[in-house]
């Protein structure tokens, strides 16, 4: 079985290199990331008799790492799929290596070195993933010509579903131009849009590649159309969520919780037996059972023998995709910081949810900045100080929070973006680019750092890269933050999970890992290195957990942070690792709760249970304080008033009940 695999392949390779040449049809797809160009995908169509095959060069360039691919797909005239090849990179970190071929509807089945058969369901279509685009083309004819069901089975394995959404008419050279949408669910996590012409020619795609990140595939001759684009995906993605759930709003008389504790964030006390009425959003009395009168009309919800906390908050997130926003709330979280993204995208989603046509939390975003170079991310830069300020300028104009500062920005122009944002009365976050210290980041303007990758970088390492807190160099560099009022976002999280070891049970890392949705479970399988290599990283990692002790005993704030993880799950095991490193539950909570909000200045609104606050809470069952995992029972979430079933929230976006 593997001699025919190899021969197999062998012929594909042949035939796609000389298939330029016979070629009857051409097409091209320009990939982007942040908006920004990043690469192409050009596919060629040869037609030999009853059979049609398309060969495909993928390939893009993701901060300065290429991401190659190539395809071979052939169908006969009818779009009924013959044989598919695929091999190479689907990210950064990933890689793909699948052939299929059927016959007599039997499938024979390679992945990787995994070889099988199988009997062919009626209605399948062989998909390696979101890439290449050439082949979701394909697949939506196929799927037109089996009279459009509901549900399409995928070779090697999962199953999607297809949806026509609508027309969409949109200027185009100064003509109008009318487009069919689509919604694919369940190649990636959630749902790509695609758009097609009359002839059904793939136009546009918004997607996620295999890291997670949004990448858009666009016609090369359309590709003007793409700012347009993204922000209706972000309009339609929310709005499949808003048609799929009552949102109710807070009913006249209001809304009651009764009979549950209510935990003080800043202190550790309770509210023991509590009511909590909430009116329009807000908050407006909490007291003991019997000393508050409930109005007339409200809808009474017995909380009792579970405990209410404010709602969390995430400060390192990337709004990627509108799936985003219910997974957060059903993990209770409902303040994020999106910490960088697409221009339109995340202004479109922030103001779909704020207008109540979308579900997620709210959003303060931070507009990122980078420099010059392949090693840039996104199309906003700066080289210079005008640059800088034009940037900023823009943000500030848009409703942003906050700067954030990537890898390429050149040292003399960080001084120049914090400048002007402190101008503004923005505050700077980011990443410490490359060429300059923590030190020096900070003493240019930076008020807040991404990652404690970069406090780390500040400390003498010993032999083995663990660190001596007592030593004098590394307790001068916590003095030097605390001194300037420095605010950490650790995201220990993200190096649990490369730094650990791919033979260990990830149920270890993420007891939820099974109710993830059969594509996010596919992301996360791999992710790590093998155990000999973690083990050689272990002591780093300690040093990063013992470094979110070291901030706390010096009073240097920090906040709770993911950049991403498992959505919405992952805060709560930031918050496990904080005490894994020393803290208490009431410590880490404070960082997900009234600290990020004293570090925004939002204090005054959000962050903590108090009445004249807006109701953002979340109710659990069993209490924190006892042990910080009981933040995972989620029974409810309330976000300004409103209501959400945890177990709602993650059944339209795909997750596994328990």
């Amino acid at each position: 079985m593997k001699k025919h695999f190899l021969l197999l392949t062998f012929v594909f390779l042949s035939a796609a290199a000389t298939a330029q040449t016979v070629a009857t049809d051409s097409g091209s797809f320009l990939l982007h990331k942040f908006a920004q160009h990043i690469g192409k995908e050009t596919y060629y169509i040869t037609k030999q008799g009853n059979t049609v095959q398309y060969d495909v060069d993928f390939k893009f360039v993701d901060r300065g790492s290429p991401v190659p691919l190539k395809a071979q797909l052939i169908t006969n005239v009818n779009a009924e799929p013959i044989s598919l090849f695929i091999k190479g990179n689907t990210s950064r970190f990933s890689e793909i290596n699948d052939t299929i071929r059927i016959q007599k509807n039997i499938a024979s089945i390679r992945v990787d070195d995994s070889v099988r058969t199988a009997a062919m369901p009626a209605i399948a279509f062989p998909v390696g993933g979101y890439s290449p685009g050439t082949v979701q083309m394909v697949l939506l004819q196929y799927w037109k010509n089996h009279h459009q069901p509901k549900n399409i089975a995928l070779l090697p394995k999962g199953n999607i579903s297809i949806a026509w959404q609508g027309k969409d008419t949109l200027e185009f050279n100064h003509t109008r131009l009318m487009l069919d949408r689509y919604v694919i669910g369940g190649l990636v996590w959630g749902n790509e849009i695609v758009w097609t012409d009359g002839k059904g020619r793939l136009i546009g795609l918004i997607t996620n590649d295999a890291e997670g990140d949004k990448l858009e595939m666009m016609s090369e001759a359309y590709e003007s159309l793409l700012p347009e684009l993204l922000n209706r995906a972000a309009v339609y993605g929310m709005k499949l969520f808003t048609q799929s759930m009552k949102m109710d709003g807070t009913k006249k008389g209001g809304l009651c919780l009764q009979g549950g504790k209510v935990l003080n964030v800043q202190d550790g006390s309770y509210l023991n037996d509590a009511v909590v009425i909430i009116e329009n959003g807000v908050i407006k009395q909490m007291g003991a059972a019997g000393a508050i009168k409930i109005p007339a009309g409200a809808r009474i919800i017995n909380v009792k023998g579970k405990t209410i906390v404010p709602g969390l908050w995430d400060m390192h997130s990337h709004f990627e995709q509108a799936e985003w926003g219910p997974a957060y709330l059903a993990a209770g979280v409902t303040t994020v910081r999106d910490c960088g993204n697409e221009f339109g995208y995340i202004n479109a989603i922030k103001n779909a949810i704020d207008s109540h046509k979308g579900v997620g939390p709210l959003i303060l975003k931070a507009g990122i900045i980078d420099g010059p170079g392949q090693m840039g991310l996104g199309i906003v830069r700066a080289s210079t100080t005008e640059e800088a300020v034009k940037a900023v300028d823009m943000y500030k104009d848009n409703g942003f929070a906050q700067i954030k500062i990537y890898s390429s920005v050149q040292p003399a122009i960080v001084k120049a973006i914090a400048d002007e944002a402190h101008r503004l009365g923005l505050t700077v976050t980011g990443h410490i680019p490359q060429g300059m210290s923590t030190f020096a980041g900070i003493d240019s303007g930076m008020d807040q750092v991404n990652h404690m990758q970069y406090v780390y970088a500040m400390m003498k390492k010993k032999e083995d890269k663990s660190i001596d807190l007592k030593d004098s160099s590394n307790m001068a560099a916590l003095a030097f933050l605390k001194a300037h009022h420095t605010v950490i976002d650790p995201t220990i999280g993200v190096f649990e999970m490369v730094f650990r070891s791919v033979s260990d049970d990830i149920l270890q890392m993420e007891p939820n890992y099974y109710t993830l949705p059969l594509p996010l479970q596919a992301l996360f399988s791999n992710m790590g290195m093998p155990a000999d290599q973690a083990k050689v990283f272990q002591p780093r990692y300690k040093a990063m957990l013992d470094l979110v002790k070291a901030l706390h005993d010096n009073g240097i704030p920090f906040v709770a942070g993911t950049d991403m993880g498992f959505p919405g799950y992952s805060v709560a095991r930031e918050l496990e690792l904080y005490v894994m490193s020393g803290l208490t539950p009431l410590e880490a909570l404070q960082s997900a709760t009234i600290t990020p909000a004293q570090v925004m200045h939002l204090d005054g609104r959000l962050g903590s249970v108090v009445a004249g606050k807006q109701a953002d809470l979340l109710i659990v069952n069993g209490d924190p304080l006892t042990d910080i995992r009981n933040i995972r029972n989620v029974f409810m979430v309330v976000k300004e008033g409103q209501v959400y079933d945890p177990e709602a929230l993650h059944k339209m976006v795909g997750f596994i009940k328990k």
